[in-house]
């Protein structure tokens, strides 16, 4: 399991283009077989991807890392597929996984496997894990049962719909929320006007994205703002003080995943396009 530490915000306006990149971008979630697992130390948050291939993955707990016998003894976990159809395994029970489809898996749950239908056309399970305190109920939830917000305009170019999973809207949770947003044809921008949320941070993972495009991810305080290109199924960090936003070369997908204080969506501070620079 690789190891993030945190990110003061008078350090990060001095880093460099490649020092940004080491500490809030994260890549090859997907390789074959293998599952990748990144620890923040804002928050506590794990970002994993897992493409099982030719065999099952397993979460392993990393016990070395996070202290437990188990990888849930002390947490929880949102799932969302991004790749093609597969099946996750929790404790025995076995559920189906199209694309887009997501889970939550509360505390407690002890083996959790994944497995792909087909090696021709793997699974990609996309994951966020946070500290727990309380064990909610195992909540399968397929794009049709997620809350959709439309948001944004043609004129503004961010016409999007904001899916909402692990949130209280749909479901409960201890603290970790999760959804995806799309991106409609012609639209480039998420998240404008930007916003901070000192209470929260964020994780997003992009996808969706042909090979000859990019996102430009933009974040850091509002007035001290720097960028990350972003390409297909890569994931960024934000911390809470930072902004998140972006813009593609043309439309795209994004996860969001929340870790922090509150679940409270509209406990932000927006940022106005004559502050920001």
């Amino acid at each position: 399991m690789e190891i993030r530490d945190g990110i003061n915000k008078r350090d990060f306006k001095h880093y460099t283009t490649e020092r940004l990149r080491e500490e809030c971008h994260i890549s090859d979630l997907f390789t074959p077989d293998n599952l990748k697992m990144v620890y923040s130390h804002i928050d506590r948050i794990i970002v994993a991807g897992a493409c099982p291939v030719n065999k099952a993955i397993k979460l392993e707990a990393g016990k070395d890392v996070i202290g437990a016998d188990y990888f849930l003894e002390r947490r929880e976990l949102g799932v969302i597929n991004v790749g093609g159809p597969g099946k996750i395994t929790v404790d025995g029970v076995e559920y189906n996984m199209a694309h887009k489809d997501g889970i939550y898996v509360g505390k407690g749950s002890k083996d959790i496997v994944f497995t792909s239908d087909d090696p021709a056309n793997p699974a990609h399970f996309y994951m966020n894990s946070a500290p727990a305190h309380k064990t909610y109920p195992i909540v399968k939830i397929d794009i049709s049962k997620a809350n959709p917000v439309p948001n944004g305009t043609d004129e503004e170019c961010n016409k999007r719909t904001i899916y909402q999973y692990l949130h209280p809207a749909v479901m409960e949770t201890c603290q970790l929320t999760m959804g995806l947003t799309m991106l409609e044809k012609g639209s480039v921008w998420n998240t404008m006007p930007c916003h901070t949320h000192e209470r929260r941070m964020e994780v997003y993972f992009y996808f969706d994205i042909p090979k000859d495009a990019v996102v430009f991810h933009l974040m850091g305080e509002p007035t001290e703002t720097r960028h990350i290109v972003m390409r297909n199924e890569e994931a960024v960090i934000n911390p809470s003080w930072s902004i998140h936003s972006g813009v593609g070369t043309r439309n795209y997908t994004f996860i969001w995943g929340m870790v922090g204080e509150n679940q409270t969506f509209t406990d932000m501070d927006p940022v106005g396009f004559d502050t920001i620079k």
